[in-house]
């Protein structure tokens, strides 16, 4: 009667007497009939593949190669040689180097177009930035314009200044010595 009042208690069950399951945590690994592999690793490792398929090095490395493939089974004992003539295994192991290679550089493609996506759209984002501080800056610069066409600049005071000494001695408000012995 106690175990039951302490399970009533706790919220636990006889049916429930399997442990609770967290759900605040990940789940534990389970077996899987398939291995697990890195994507971004094998990744990795085509591009890697695919540059070094690429370059000088990888051809003189296979010219090598077959170059002493046919030489050893044309002039090597007949008992060491271990293709003769048609070369099939020769055929066979490029045929097999190619069905690895080109889907290696298609891997390598597809994650460099990935990348190149990326790029263009930070590229396309960073010249909308661009542009729109382009435009409050030419918005600015005319709001300045404007601003500083009613603003009395130093050119403008003199120009003004100089028109008013015109004036003034065009109506004569500093008579002269001689207009004042008529008076």
């Amino acid at each position: 009667m106690r175990s039951k009042a302490a399970a009533s208690s706790t919220g636990s069950t006889a049916l429930s007497r399997s442990p609770r399951v967290r759900l605040d945590q990940p789940r534990p690994d389970r077996r899987r009939v398939l291995p697990v592999y890195d994507p971004e690793a094998f990744g990795r490792l085509s591009e890697r593949v695919a540059r070094f398929l690429g370059t000088g090095r990888f051809i003189v490395y296979m010219t090598l190669v077959i170059i002493v493939w046919v030489l050893w089974n044309i002039f090597a004992p007949t008992h060491l040689r271990f293709d003769e003539y048609p070369f099939i295994f020769l055929t066979l192991m490029l045929s097999l180097q190619a069905s690895y290679a080109a889907p290696l550089i298609l891997l390598a493609q597809n994650r460099q177009d990935d990348r190149d996506r990326v790029n263009l759209e930070q590229d396309r984002k960073q010249n909308e930035r661009s542009i729109a501080d382009t435009e409050y800056l030419t918005r600015e610069i005319a709001a300045l314009r404007m601003g500083l066409g009613e603003v009395a600049t130093r050119d403008w005071i003199r120009s003004e200044f100089q028109d008013l000494i015109k004036e003034m001695d065009e109506r004569r408000l500093f008579p002269l010595e001689s207009d004042e012995g008529d008076r």
